[in-house]
């Protein structure tokens, strides 16, 4: 479904998902209680969302969206800028889209999240990325995991997430490793599970605050 407290907005983005055959939009909202209602009532997979809908929180938004309690849809946020990624990102967002991007990158966008993925607009990913991983590591303290949560990784599971860090695929993951994609799936999802993470962009943010990635340096985050 999509939202934003502007009509033409919404009905823009209906025009950039008609063709789109394997795509259905269930609905519109201009608010965020409208957004978390519809969301529920219409069992939304993906949610696109302007970052700051008029007269309330959008970042209340995402929480009630992903959230335990919420529908628990797939949120992927448009925004005129990637200042606001780190909050929609923390908030449970999984994909950031710039107000400029193209059809083609939109229907590519809601196709990977709703397939598990995380997606941020190619050309803002490394300077989100290294924003938000340099922004984790500030608060260390708070969010690194126990030394057991990293030791618990086996070698090949480290193998992976260096991989995954590297932006491969997991066609390209097993072809480098010598695993069939399916167990390379599986691998993540164990990864997942053992570290708190819910898609690949968390996981490689993970990676980057503890030391598993080196983290980006601030001459190289914008290009």
């Amino acid at each position: 479904m999509v939202a934003d407290d502007q009509a033409v907005v919404r009905w823009g983005w209906r025009a950039y998902l008609q063709p789109a055959e394997d795509i259905v939009v269930v609905g519109e909202a201009a608010s965020r209680v409208e957004t978390v209602a519809l969301a529920r009532e219409r069992d939304a997979d993906v949610v696109l969302m302007d970052s700051r809908l008029a007269g309330s929180d959008g970042l209340a938004a995402i929480r009630e969206l992903t959230g335990r309690h919420g529908p628990r849809a797939a949120v992927v946020v448009v925004t005129t800028a990637d200042e606001h990624a780190c909050e929609a990102f923390d908030a449970g967002a999984v994909g950031l889209l710039l107000k400029d991007a193209t059809q083609d990158e939109v229907v590519t966008a809601l196709r990977t999240v709703a397939r598990g993925h995380g997606w941020v607009t190619p050309s803002v990913a490394r300077h989100v990325i290294g924003e938000l991983t340099r922004r984790r590591h500030r608060h260390a303290t708070e969010q690194r995991a126990p030394a057991s949560t990293v030791s618990s990784l086996t070698a090949r599971e480290i193998e992976i997430v260096r991989a995954l860090g590297q932006g491969m695929s997991n066609a390209e993951i097993g072809s480098a490793l010598h695993l069939v994609p399916g167990t390379v799936k599986c691998h993540l999802a164990r990864i997942s599970a053992k570290i708190g993470t819910r898609d690949r962009v968390q996981t490689v943010v993970w990676a980057y605050t503890h030391g598993i990635l080196p983290l980006p340096s601030p001459e190289h985050a914008d290009h």
